[in-house]
């Protein structure tokens, strides 16, 4: 029998909760442990999800000597810190998007891990599960032809509140960090790092970006035209278009369950249903990696999420959008 992978969750926020609730679906997993700021958060926490182990501050966590892996959950701009702080525990690190935010806080978490040897991933979750397989497998074939275009989109409107981490400078608020970096490795994914960077975008009066266009060029004349918004609804679709076909992902295509592929005017519609919430394939992917003695993961690389954290700061250096700790 497997030896179970003994996980923590660093803060208690929502996506904490979504994680646990993944892990919950993983018969090799054992969430064993929570840290938080507080006594109260970590325990109301802990209580909800049937966590033994509940430490009031993320050290008392680091320290804790049967914790194989965490995860890190806390706002965007902790993340280079705690993650930083578990790798230099021992503990491998899956750190949820963005990675970091910018490139220079991404390449020293990142130095920090290869020069000890420690795993690490971004927890980019959308990437592992089946019907985001399945694509990569339609295209490895050949089936829709040579890839030449990708629209996606992932946007929605809520409220201006400038004490929110989606608004706040501070936390790294703003569409591109929480949802574009969606839109932004789908395009990685499939055509790697774009030569060329040209995108609007509007920035609100708390000076996050609050919607944006962005057209990414890549190399044999391939194009990623991708929207994010955090104050506009937009159809969380995207569609993958090649020489020979085309696979759409209708809404909502970052929690795909369904693909249409269309070639030489044939249409089929295939079901690719996910177990538990979805993310649990992204804790998988970390178990199997821990379980081979990987440090690093080949579907979600660390140069790859280097390259994304760089593609991501020429688009705020476009938009003149530069957060206070930078």
């Amino acid at each position: 029998m497997t030896t179970p992978i003994r996980w923590g969750i660093v803060s208690t926020g929502r996506i904490a909760g979504v994680f646990a609730t993944g892990l919950a679906a993983l018969p090799d997993a054992h969430l064993l442990a929570v840290g938080s700021r507080s006594a109260e958060s970590a325990a109301a926490f802990a209580d909800r999800f049937g966590i033994p182990r509940r430490y009031a501050s993320y050290e008392e966590l680091a320290a804790d000597p049967d914790i194989d892996a965490v995860y890190i959950a806390t706002p965007h701009s902790s993340h280079a810190a705690e993650a930083i702080r578990f790798i230099r525990a021992g503990k491998a690190v899956l750190c949820e998007k963005p990675f970091t935010i910018n490139a220079g806080e991404a390449e020293l978490v990142v130095a920090e891990a290869r020069s000890r040897g420690i795993f690490l991933m971004e927890a980019m979750w959308t990437r592992f599960l089946p019907a985001l397989v399945r694509v990569r497998e339609i295209i490895a074939s050949g089936a829709i032809g040579d890839l030449r275009m990708l629209y996606a989109d992932f946007g929605f409107r809520t409220n201006v509140n400038p004490q929110s981490r989606l608004f706040d400078p501070a936390l790294g608020g703003g569409g591109l960090l929480d949802v574009g970096v969606y839109c932004i490795s789908l395009a990685s994914m499939l055509f790697g790092t774009p030569t060329e960077l040209k995108s609007l975008a509007n920035l609100g009066e708390t000076g996050v970006d609050e919607q944006a266009a962005i057209l990414l060029g890549h190399s044999g004349g391939r194009m990623a035209l991708l929207s994010t918004a955090t104050r506009t609804s937009t159809p969380h679709e995207a569609t993958i278009m090649g020489t020979e076909g085309m696979i759409r992902i209708p809404s909502q295509w970052w929690a795909a369950n369904r693909l249409t592929v269309t070639i030489g005017g044939n249409t089929e519609e295939i079901s690719m249903p996910f177990e538990g919430n979805g993310y649990n394939y992204e804790a998988a992917e970390v178990a199997n990696c821990l379980r081979a003695g990987k440090t690093e993961s080949t579907l979600m690389p660390l140069d790859e999420t280097l390259a994304i954290m760089r593609t991501m700061d020429t688009l705020r250096s476009q938009w003149g959008l530069r957060y206070p700790m930078e």
